[in-house]
């Protein structure tokens, strides 16, 4: 198999763009690195086809491991035959390969093999043959041997039977015929196995439920697997039976011979239901669970990758609020460079309630340290805490506005060892509201803090395969760290793992660095830190900001080894090189003529020379800025004021296969159902919105009792 022309097909591009990604991923090349400083060797392939290419790349090259591995133990076998050969190095999936190799496999002592020992392979080769004379009961009479405990012509017959059942379940065209009609015509079918595991009623509409496999929505199929795991349901696939027969018989009864066709058709029914069936059932489950894991993992990495992206809040001094009920609320003021400068504890919550006291200490935090903003958290008592927020606000005519912001996994940093190492006086409460007070400084910088599977913007991703998840969402926290790029001078180890080239502990190297010698001054000095070598440096340079450095162009995506174009490109447009800073190439985009021929003069790509003047134009620039602001607000709706038609300004808070949740400014996030999302058709809610999304909806009912709201973006 040719890999790299599989992939070019498959993905739709040049086979000479494989073969050199392949070689720069050979290489030890990271695929930020290659997306970002490789353009005009890979073509331009963005970050997302780069990392599909490299996940096909690994499939591809295992499976040719595979293949000849299996190779080597056929043939150990002495069972190799060019026919077979050829036939296995076609295969293009592992499911493929599994189903050739299967009579081939080392297996546990079947009744098949017990009757091969006891002599009755031959009975079954001259039932196979259809060439019986006389009925089967009667050929199997001389097979009947006591020292080998075959008793009687039944037993003889039973085993012959099942020596041609195994054969038939071994088959790989039969297999590969038997999954596609059932994944094609089948049926995938779940009835209530036990209510009391189910006392909320979740799973409800499972209870009686049938639906056609081929059109199993992901998070139904995912809702299923969560009710069974839960003992909640059962559930099991109807394959189309009776084609599934038909082809059997087709295939095995090839003559009409009285004495042999009853035996074939009861030993194919026999081996269908009891060796075809259970494992093909298995297969298409274990299918039907990838591809909606390979869903939601696409869905979850969007959702997280908005989340990460949302433009920071500068210049403001937040109060981070952790709300809660009997413990308090804990509060935590930290300055426009997220120093914390002040922790505290009130109680305006149930059931002390003590609301003017918490507000005298909001009076003298807000005017000591002159807070602009609260971040509150929107978890258990986030809304009584924002109502109490909204009114104070109200009542004392204060400037400052708040913010409700995802505190997913606050209480999973809180606990760890990192934030006891941030901040070993501190409890776990205090650290997280110091998280949700820099989640809306800087989300970014803060969320890797976290496991992005703590995260919570996807759906069942606990019942997920937990390292493709974790890999998968790693890749997306790694992709948009590198794409915003971090400070050298200020970034915590957590943030510095994510950028290209950087282990853990180089990261924890460089932190150790800057505090023993003081801030860096120049990207080479990364060269004297432990661990970090030039295959390291060259990996990860670009991505690092040096502000205030002795090179104005290391506060730049201007990799360093651009920096002597960058020299000689001022030399020809005319720009002094003692004006050699950002600043100096303003408008530099309108003073080429011939990006082509000046690529040719500066010895670079054409990509290259576009991203450096991209830069240069507008340096270190921040791509968050052109993600929506949040929505800052000061006044807080009830449940109760909601009415239909009401029309609300809202934020995204999750996007999953059915719908959206937008938070309004109430105590439950509203549902906009995909078919609420606009007029055309569409196959997923992420061609619509996006987490963060600021969106304008409209009240359809709410459901006080069940706390529900459905919402509509139709023509708002």
């Amino acid at each position: 198999m040719n890999i790299n022309q599989v992939i070019a097909d498959e993905l739709k591009i040049g086979l000479h763009q494989v073969d050199a990604t392949v070689e720069l991923i050979d290489g030890g090349n990271t695929i930020p690195f290659i997306a970002r400083y490789r353009k005009e060797v890979t073509g331009g392939l963005n970050d997302e086809v780069l990392r599909n290419l490299d996940e096909r790349l690994t499939y591809l090259r295992n499976l040719e491991e595979k293949k000849a591995s299996v190779i080597t133990t056929i043939e150990g076998l002495g069972m190799m035959t060019d026919e077979l050969r050829v036939q296995i190095e076609g295969v293009m999936t592992q499911v493929e390969l599994e189903d050739i190799y299967r009579p081939y496999r080392p297996k546990r002592r079947t009744r098949a093999m017990i009757a091969r020992e006891k002599g009755l392979l031959p009975l079954a080769e001259a039932i196979a043959a259809e060439s019986l004379a006389q009925p089967a009961l009667e050929e199997a009479k001389a097979y009947v041997n006591p020292e080998k405990e075959v008793e009687s012509p039944e037993q003889a017959l039973a085993g012959a039977m099942d020596i041609l059942a195994e054969i038939a379940a071994d088959n790989a065209d039969y297999r590969r015929f038997i999954r596609q009609q059932t994944m094609e015509e089948g049926l995938l079918i779940s009835s209530l196995k036990d209510a009391a595991a189910d006392p909320d009623g979740v799973f409800k509409m499972y209870y009686e439920y049938q639906e056609q496999i081929s059109k199993a929505a992901v998070h139904r199929i995912l809702a299923l697997n969560r009710g069974e795991n839960l003992k909640v349901l059962t559930v099991k696939v109807e394959a189309p039976l009776r084609r599934i027969m038909i082809y059997l018989k087709n295939k095995t009864v090839l003559k009409d011979n009285p004495h042999t066709t009853p035996v074939l058709l009861e030993m194919l029914e026999d081996s269908y239901k009891r060796l075809i069936a259970p494992s093909v059932e298995r297969e298409i489950r274990n299918a039907l669970t990838e591809k909606a894991e390979d869903s939601s993992l696409k869905v979850f990495g969007s959702n997280l990758e908005q989340l990460l992206m949302q433009p920071p809040i500068a210049g403001h001094t937040v109060l981070g609020w952790d709300p809660a009920f009997r413990t308090g609320c804990k509060l935590a003021v930290i300055d426009p460079t997220g120093k914390v400068l002040d922790t505290k504890v009130i109680y305006p919550t149930a059931p002390q309630n003590k609301v003017k006291e918490a507000e005298g200490e909001l009076t003298k935090l807000i005017q000591k340290y002159h807070i602009t903003l609260i971040s509150v958290g929107n978890g258990t008592a986030s809304r009584e805490s924002e109502q109490i927020i909204a009114d104070y606000l109200k009542k004392t005519r204060c400037p400052a506005k708040y913010v409700i912001v995802n505190e997913a996994g606050a209480s999973v940093y809180s606990a760890s060892k990192l934030a006891a190492k941030e901040f070993p006086d501190f409890d776990v409460a205090q650290r997280s509201a110091v998280s949700i007070a820099r989640r809306l400084q800087d989300p970014l910088a803060e969320l890797v803090k976290i496991d992005p599977r703590s995260i919570g913007v996807g759906q069942y991703q606990h019942d997920m395969n937990q390292k493709k998840l974790g890999e998968s969402l790693g890749a997306v926290v790694e992709d948009c760290v590198n794409r915003v790029g971090v400070d050298l001078n200020t970034a915590s180890a957590s943030l510095l793992e994510y950028i290209s080239g950087i282990s853990s502990a180089v990261a924890k190297n460089i932190v150790a660095y800057r505090e023993e010698n003081g801030r860096f001054e120049d990207r080479r000095q990364l060269l004297k830190v432990p661990k970090l070598g030039p295959k390291a440096y060259e990996q990860c340079a670009g991505f690092l900001r040096i502000n205030g450095g002795k090179n104005p162009l290391d506060a730049t995506a201007v990799h360093p080894e651009s920096y002597k174009a960058v020299e000689k490109l001022a030399g020809i447009l005319g720009i002094d090189t003692a004006n050699l800073t950002p600043a100096g190439f303003a408008g530099v985009s309108r003073k080429v003529r011939d990006i082509k021929k000046l690529a040719a003069q500066l010895e670079i790509g054409i990509p290259t020379l576009q991203d450096i003047l991209k830069e240069l134009e507008k340096p270190a620039r921040d791509p968050r800025q052109d993600m929506p602001a949040p929505v800052l607000r000061s006044d807080v709706l009830s449940l109760e004021d909601l009415k239909e038609g009401m029309v609300l300004k809202g934020t995204v808070r999750n996007v999953i296969d059915f719908g959206a949740f937008v938070d309004i400014g109430v105590h439950q996030d509203g549902l906009v159902h995909i078919s609420q999302m606009t007029k055309r058709y569409i196959k997923h809610p992420s061609e619509v919105v996006k987490v963060g999304d600021i969106v304008d909806v409209m009240v359809m009912s709410v459901d006080v009792k069940r706390k529900r709201i459905q919402l509509t973006m139709k023509g708002v």
